[in-house]
């Protein structure tokens, strides 16, 4: 039977305030694991490897699974990065690339390369939709589907958002490589933006037209998921509210919304719209 699991984001968890302490790993694994997540997202570089080995523990403590959002800067950095994601259990590794050419098919090369370094491995690979990485750009994504076809993509929709300036509603030919976009991606990252602001409060009424567009993104990207899939996979949504300076803040460096709350709130819609999938069938 197919299931959903949503993850939070480590990186989420941080506050980055000058008013209150961070939390400690320990309490931000308590906090994830209290909330009913299913597994926490982990974003290393090679250069950070090191650092986040105290981290394996905390994995098993509190019975959380792992997702690794990785970022090679280098072609040589993807293996050291999947066999941290092994060493992990993780179940999937997105590639934020640091590798930027700037034609697709000068891509191809690298894609193809750690595509077949992630098989060797047993590893799940996908490529995050993100701005300042390899994805950056919707138009240039597209452009590199057709010719890696193999390629499945992580869909953070909210990067193309405001790179592309999509308007709302949105424009049928937007819609149509927004839709292609989600037809090639295998998770779904959750976060609400407009054409100009990459992340903002879910709550406040002059967003309510955004988040009406990317539930609705979510769910047809999670209906295509379960037609293609296997009877028995999991699906994979990752809650990922960044700290500041994603998150907008006053002019005392206070955020305007909560975003733990909020990331309750994006976990119970992507659980909704998983319920509402199988009344479909």
């Amino acid at each position: 039977m197919q299931k959903l699991e949503v993850y939070q984001s480590l990186w989420g968890m941080e506050l980055r305030s000058p008013h209150v302490p961070e939390r400690t790993p320990e309490e931000s694994f308590a906090m994830i694991a209290e909330a009913g997540f299913d597994g926490v997202c982990l974003d290393p570089a090679v250069d950070e490897i090191a650092g986040m080995q105290s981290l394996r523990r905390l994995f098993d403590d509190h019975e959380l699974g792992c997702m690794v959002n990785a970022f090679p800067y280098h072609e040589d950095d993807m293996q050291p990065l999947l066999e941290f994601a092994r060493n992990f259990d993780a179940c999937v590794v997105n590639v934020i690339s640091g590798v930027m050419p700037i034609r697709p098919e000068d891509a191809v090369a690298t894609v193809q390369r750690w595509m077949q370094e992630a098989d060797s491995i047993g590893m799940p690979l996908l490529f995050e939709t993100h701005r300042d990485g390899l994805l950056n750009d919707m138009y240039f994504t597209l452009q590199l589907m057709d010719l890696v076809p193999g390629m499945r993509l992580c869909a953070d929709l909210s990067h193309f958002v405001v790179d592309r300036e999509l308007r709302a509603p949105v424009p049928e030919r937007d819609q149509a490589y927004i839709e292609s976009i989600l037809d090639r991606s295998d998770c779904f990252q959750g976060r609400i933006a407009t054409r100009e602001q990459v992340q903002v409060p879910i709550d406040f009424p002059q967003h309510r037209q955004w988040v009406e567009i990317f539930k609705a993104w979510w769910k047809y990207g999670l209906r295509q998921w379960r037609a293609r899939a296997a009877a028995d996979a999991t699906a994979v949504f990752l809650c990922e509210l960044g700290p500041p300076p994603y998150a907008i803040t006053d002019s005392d460096q206070r955020e305007l919304s909560d975003r733990w709350d909020e990331a309750l709130q994006i976990r119970r819609w992507a659980l909704e719209i998983w319920q509402e999938l199988e009344q479909e069938k």
